[in-house]
């Protein structure tokens, strides 16, 4: 899956990966798609096109807290 847009959007292995526009709507069933081929779902877990899993995470983004402190 390539993005089309311009610019693209952030790929599957970017920090912001999740900024990607989605694809695919489900919230019936509680995902989306993006364009970068991540499936997000409405508890925050996301499952990455390699198959490896992002368990959900409320809060900020990890990557933001980063020298926060």
């Amino acid at each position: 899956m390539l993005c089309q847009h311009q610019p693209h959007c952030p790929s599957a292995d970017d920090v912001d990966h999740e900024a990607a526009r989605i694809s695919a709507s489900h919230p019936e069933q509680g995902w989306s798609l993006l364009c970068n081929g991540v499936i997000v779902f409405e508890d925050t877990g996301e499952l990455l096109p390699d198959c490896s899993v992002i368990a959900p995470h409320r809060g900020p983004a990890p990557h933001t807290l980063v020298g926060a402190a």
